[in-house]
């Protein structure tokens, strides 16, 4: 489990293949800020923008760990397959605050960034999320982008999805790798926990009858 609240901004600095065709995965090389390693084991579960992973290798000495991905976690997320800078949180501890909101570090959908501009000191982030998770995004709601905790300012639904509209405080750009995010660019996105229950539990049973 994790919070949303970034812990480190690490590079993705280097990615190798674990095979020769679409079904294989990749071998990712992630370097860390100085120090971000010395609690962390082998096994250990940081999140890469938002998605869960498991250290497979570590090299605190250079600052270095490497995550394993499969091709199927490669097709659910965006930005884990390339060369660049990436956001970090190590795995949620029992007696840590819980600063964001309740992160299960599985992304549910990619977005993508339909506006991104400077709205007096701030940053509106305008992200096109697609159709099915529409009804889990609620105006001061919370949903994770790139592993970052945020709450939606506004929610439009359109034909192909919704767009929600997040304020992005000079804080959140300066300590995480949302500053580097284009319009077009892919985000991966969370929905809130509790709304994945909340659903859920409206739904099941819908239509069947109870037995006497």
């Amino acid at each position: 489990m994790f919070t949303g609240i970034i812990t480190g901004v690490g590079r993705i600095a280097a990615v190798h293949d674990l095979g020769s065709s679409s079904l294989h995965g990749k071998r990712i090389t992630v370097e860390a800020p100085a120090g971000y390693l010395d609690d962390v084991g082998l096994g250990d579960s940081i999140a890469l923008n938002g998605a869960c992973m498991t250290v497979t290798t570590l090299d605190p000495a250079q600052r270095r760990f490497t995550i394993e991905i499969s091709a199927e976690s490669l097709h659910k997320t965006s930005g884990l397959a390339e060369p660049g800078p990436i956001n970090l949180e190590k795995a949620l501890r029992a007696h840590d605050r819980l600063g964001g909101h309740i992160v299960s570090g599985h992304v549910d959908g990619i977005g993508t960034v339909s506006h991104f501009a400077a709205v007096g000191e701030s940053h509106e982030l305008r992200i096109l999320a697609p159709a099915f998770l529409a009804k889990y995004l609620a105006y001061k709601g919370s949903v994770t982008v790139n592993g970052v905790s945020l709450t939606v300012n506004s929610v439009r639904d359109t034909q192909g999805g919704c767009e929600l509209s997040i304020n992005l405080i000079p804080h959140t750009l300066q300590n995480t790798a949302l500053h580097a995010l284009r319009t077009g660019s892919c985000v991966n996105l969370e929905i809130d926990l509790i709304a994945r229950y909340v659903e859920r539990m409206l739904g099941a049973g819908v239509g069947e009858k109870v037995a006497a």
